[in-house]
């Protein structure tokens, strides 16, 4: 396998991992003032994707995947509502340790590092392109 193939393949990698972690990060903004309507009960969990480093054998390169995904087992907020059903004794009910701020940002820096990836396929894509045209 020629390196612009290589390249190519590792780029497409790239662009599967960072599109999960874009996945993860939609899914926790989306539930980012989901909680519970049980007394007792938790609410939403934020999810955290990691990545690691794979040896290809086939391409004879290391390519990034995600390792897995896991809970942010960070403390939940606290807002009072007495009146709502899953108030404590005390009048609080328990918030998502998801903070939106912080998402739009992985948010952003997911998108980046894919359009970076898909940027290397295109430019591989043209490179082969010129080399045909160059040959002929």
């Amino acid at each position: 396998m020629d390196d612009l193939s290589k390249s190519s393949a590792i780029a497409s990698a790239g662009m599967k991992a960072q599109s999960k972690r874009i996945r993860v990060t939609s899914e926790n903004l989306a539930n980012a003032n989901s909680i519970s309507n049980q007394p007792g009960g938790e609410p939403y969990r934020r999810k955290l994707v990691t990545f690691k480093n794979v040896m290809d054998q086939e391409l004879d390169a290391v390519k990034p995947m995600v390792r897995r995904n896991e809970e942010d087992m960070s403390a939940f907020g606290r807002k009072y509502d007495p009146g709502h059903p899953a108030a404590d004794e005390n009048g609080y009910v328990l918030t998502p340790n998801v903070n939106p701020l912080i998402e739009l940002m992985d948010l952003r820096e997911a998108e980046r590092s894919y359009e970076a990836n898909m940027n290397v396929i295109q430019v591989s894509k043209m490179l082969v392109s010129r080399t045909v045209d160059l040959l002929r």
